[in-house]
Order: C-alpha cells, then structure tokens, then sequence
C-alpha cells in the first residue's frame, strides 16, 4: 500500500559522439581531457546500478580510445556500477574498443559495428615536387628521424617497422576485446572478428560483438520499467570554441580537416 512512494529509478545517460583524438586546430575531438568531468559526473549520482553510455564514432587514435575504455572501466569498477553501452550509427576501430568498457553493448540493426584493427595511411609526393621544380631539404639527428617521409621512396625497413607497431596495438586491442566479451565471441578466427572487417549491428550480435538489439530508451524501460528517469549528460561546446572553428580555423587547413574527418566516417557508409 505504500508503493507510490517508491522512488524512480535513474539511470544517467552519456553520449560520445565524434572521431577519437585531435580533429585539427581550433577544433577538438574526443579525448579523455574532454570527457572526464561529464563521465565523473555521471557516475557520482548518489544511488544508481547502472550508467548508459552512447557511441557514435568511426574510431582515431589508439591511445585516447584506451584511456577513455579504462577511465569508464575505473570508475564503473570502483563504485560497483553496471555500463551499458548503445552504439549508434557506428560504433567501429576505436568507438568499438571504447565499447568493451560496457557490461552489455547493444545497437540499431543497422548500427556498424567493428573494425577492430589498426590502419596508418599517407601519401607518396616525391614525382610531385620534381615536377614543380621543389627540391626538399631535411637535416636529421638521428638516423631513422625522417622514417617514412612521404617526399622521398619508401624504405622496406621503414614500412616493417611501422607494421610492427601496429601488430603491437592491434594485440592491444585483441586482448581488451577478449576480456570484455569473453566466451560470447563466436569463433573469432572462423569468422574474421579480428581482421578489421566490420558489420551490421545484426550481423555483431550473431558474432558476439554486442548483447542486443535496441537503443537506449528502449533498452532501459524495458530492463528499468516505463517511469524510469534517464538523466541526460553530453558535453556542450563552449561559446568561444564554436567561434574558434568557425571563424579563425584557416580555410585550406578547415577544408584537410573536414575531408580527413569525413573519409573515416564514409569508409562506414556515412
């Protein structure tokens, strides 16, 4: 008889939305310096089992994806605190490794999901400056100091050791993977979890990449009950930043960015 006064479960929500790392001057991705207020608060309301958390990034760097996965981690662990992830549009290379921080990961049927590997790319221009006439000048300290350097012909001994770095950071990204899905991975190597194929949120579920299909309303009504409150933390960009990206940014330098940032989102089909 006394059941209406029974509080409402809350369950804090968090987006991370954006490609992972430095997106260029004057405009700032996603990293762990600019999460870590929003992701502290989140986790510090009094009386809570469980933190939602949306993804919606096509992956950049390595090492602000793993800060980022070992910060929820952290603070999910310390305060004994369930994550559940919802990946959006795409949650893939590095959005993915972000994603293992989740207890459940789910996703739209149509989410992409994967791409767990590491990729480096650049461009050769040695033709190039003969062409114009521009001859290039490099003094080093150092042999190995101008390693790749995208003016003058590839070394083997160069490109063998970049693929050995990111032989290094892609058994990095293996072993969180394992621990965080564990025995739900369906025949990793059977089915090329590990070669940096991605696909449909469908597809993930049947691998064992996420828990289940559906988004974050639907998912916690469903596990909390209609009236539960979901309370909304996302990270405003502040006055002055909209004016920096908008108004001082270079313009060719504003153009490299926009292209780079909506190649690793097109590579999804986005």
């Amino acid at each position: 008889m006394f059941s209406f006064f029974k509080k409402k479960t809350v369950v804090p929500h968090v987006r991370l939305t954006g490609i992972i790392g430095s997106a260029g001057r004057f405009k700032q991705g996603m990293d762990l310096d600019g999460q870590k207020d929003i992701l502290k608060k989140a986790f510090s309301l009094k009386k809570i089992s469980h933190v939602a958390i949306s993804i919606n990034s096509p992956g950049g760097s390595p090492v602000q994806s793993h800060l980022i996965y070992s910060y929820i981690r952290g603070l999910a662990d310390k305060k004994k605190i369930k994550v559940l992830i919802f990946a959006e549009d795409v949650a893939a290379s590095g959005g993915y490794l972000i994603s293992c921080a989740g207890d459940e990961i789910y996703a739209n049927s149509s989410s992409i999901i994967g791409s767990i590997g590491v990729i480096s790319a650049s461009f050769g221009f040695k033709d190039l400056i003969k062409k114009i006439g521009v001859e290039r000048r490099v003094y080093t300290a150092g042999k190995n100091k101008s390693t790749l350097d995208p003016f003058v012909d590839e070394k083997e001994e160069d490109v063998k050791r970049l693929k050995n770095i990111q032989l290094e950071l892609h058994d990095d990204f293996i072993k969180v993977v394992e621990t965080s899905r564990g025995s739900k991975l369906k025949d990793p190597e059977k089915n090329n979890i590990f070669t940096g194929e991605f696909w449909t949120g469908k597809t993930a579920l049947k691998l064992g990449l996420i828990d289940g299909i559906g988004n974050a309303d639907q998912v916690l009504k469903q596990k909390f009950g209609d009236k539960v409150v979901i309370k909304k933390f996302e990270k405003q960009k502040s006055f002055i930043a909209k004016k920096l990206s908008s108004s001082i940014q270079d313009p060719v330098d504003s153009l490299a960015n926009i292209i780079e940032e909506k190649s690793m989102w097109q590579k999804f089909g986005l």
